[in-house]
């Protein structure tokens, strides 16, 4: 019986492992560099492929003699760093049966998503990994007081309810309606978290094999939430800065490739903070009108605007240009602006399109939570929902102008822009691999996720993601370690040397 599950080509690797050469180093650290022995270095580019989750594990890999080719390298480079890989626990092997990825005994499988590290690692890791925030006081408890009380209502019926509780369907409805597309309950579904609703459209629209055209880079979730679907990526790169899309590209993408579905991220964008504007938005619904493309619009972090100037004014929302409701399916939840463990998410879109949305619910998930829903009813009816959003503002603003100053002071060969809103900042890493620089960050006790896993095959690897989710102590304390991260990469350490902290300013 074979050990692997899955077979990675010649080629293939090869292109990964490339993708990992960003920048040349230059100076005293080139000829550091120059000293690793070609094998060590392909062996650690190995493993942060597996770490990372971009080489499947019991993945087999090509024969020596095939990767040694495709890679321009001897036979004997190959050998060692697969037998480096071994003694490291990354590679197994079998006489007759070939070698496959593993991962060291007791270490965690990796993941390609961004899971937030367990509670029990704070004081030991400063997770950066997953854009979240700490839940509201008293606001969340009080949100729960006041939903039990209206509890007993519900309690007294069967409990399921596939589209949502109707008043929380109304009171989204009217949100919308407020702000200037009018809308029914009936083009509501409440869903368990944004990724619920991702997840419900995906199986609608993307049967295996169909395009999906996103956004490059995108969110690294939703981007794997697809692969796993059997969905074909198609990726169209964002404009430079923070200025939204490159409406070119997507008009020629939209038009050549005819995907059937497309997934963008309008407000404060997720990995790189853009803001997309009135007119992009009106000419990208008009683009995926004429290509009978649905486009998917996550709003998830609408809410957050931090400091738009006022001769940028916040653009509606982008459902707002589809007069007809049959092009733009609309995602919000209230993770970003309130907690993420309250769970709760919604589509709005077309009336057929919801019903199509609650008949297929019967073979996922049934519906979300009552007491959820009743929690975040109370809130946006004059609960607290507004008091929760402006305190946000406050905190992230804070928390941003923190984070940058940090990253002014101790990596100022760092390039970025600093956003006008949302709960992430999209860096370039000096020329250095993001990935070598998120792993020796790990190893100092900081969780940084580098820039492939928000992109599509293998790009983005001279870019990290920060969110500035974190107090101002703890953000400037990642920092100072991210610095000393890089430093050790520049030098061609490779990996950190120095050992773990044990703790960090809380």
């Amino acid at each position: 019986m074979s050990q692997w599950t899955s077979t990675v080509g010649a080629r293939q690797l090869a292109h990964l492992l490339q993708s990992q050469r960003v920048q040349p180093p230059s100076g005293p650290s080139a000829a550091r560099s120059r000293r690793t022995p070609a094998y060590r270095s392909l062996a650690e580019g190995v493993r942060l492929l597996v770490l990372e989750g971009r080489l499947p594990v019991a993945a087999r890999l090509p024969a020596e003699r095939e990767l040694a080719a495709a890679l321009s390298v001897s036979r004997t480079t190959v050998a060692a760093a697969f037998e480096a890989l071994r003694a490291d626990g990354f590679l197994q092997s079998r006489r007759g049966s070939g070698s496959w990825t593993a991962v060291p005994a007791g270490r965690p499988l990796p993941t390609r998503g961004l899971t937030p590290l367990p509670p029990e690692t704070a004081g030991t890791v400063i997770d950066l990994g997953h854009a979240a925030l700490p839940a509201p006081e008293p606001l969340l408890t009080r949100s729960f007081r006041e939903a039990l009380n209206a509890l007993p209502s519900s309690a007294h019926t069967h409990g399921d309810f596939p589209a949502g509780l109707p008043a929380l369907r109304q009171v989204l409805a009217d949100r919308y309606t407020a702000r200037g597309v009018p809308t029914m309950p009936e083009q509501i579904m409440v869903t368990t978290g944004a990724m619920g609703a991702a997840a419900a459209i995906c199986r609608m629209f993307t049967p295996r094999g169909e395009r999906v055209a996103v956004e490059h880079p995108s969110y690294a979730n939703v981007l794997q939430l697809m692969r796993d679907a059997g969905a074909r990526l198609v990726p169209v790169a964002m404009a430079e800065g923070l200025s939204g899309w490159d409406l070119a590209a997507w008009r020629r993408v939209l038009r050549d490739a005819a995907p059937r579905m497309a997934y963008v991220v309008a407000d404060f964008h997720n990995p790189t903070g853009a803001l997309a504007g009135e007119n992009q938005r009106r000419q990208l619904v008009s683009a995926a009108r004429s290509a009978g493309t649905v486009l998917v619009v996550d709003e998830t972090m609408a809410d957050l605007a931090l400091d738009v100037p006022p001769d940028l004014p916040l653009p509606g929302p982008v459902c707002a240009h589809d007069a007809a409701g049959s092009t733009v399916v609309t995602l919000g939840s209230v993770s970003k602006t309130f907690w993420a463990g309250m769970r709760i998410g919604w589509v709005r879109a077309a009336p057929e399109i919801i019903r199509r949305l609650v008949a297929a619910r019967a073979y996922a998930d049934l519906g979300s939570p009552v007491l959820e829903q009743l929690a975040v009813t109370w809130l946006m009816t004059g609960g607290g929902w507004e008091e929760a959003v402006a305190l946000r503002r406050e905190q992230v603003r804070d928390q941003r102008d923190r984070l940058v100053a940090a990253l002014r002071t101790h990596l100022p060969d760092w390039e970025f822009e600093v956003p006008h809103g949302g709960l992430t900042l999209w860096a370039r890493t000096g020329g250095l691999s993001g990935s070598r620089v998120a792993d020796a960050a790990e190893q100092l006790g900081v969780r940084v996720p580098s820039g492939p896993r928000f992109g599509v095959d293998g790009a983005f690897e001279g870019y990290i993601r920060l969110p500035f989710t974190v107090s101002a102590p703890v953000a400037e304390e990642a920092v100072t370690r991210l610095a000393t991260a890089a430093r050790l990469v520049a030098e061609g350490t490779g990996t950190a040397s120095l050992d773990t902290p044990s703790s960090y300013i809380a």
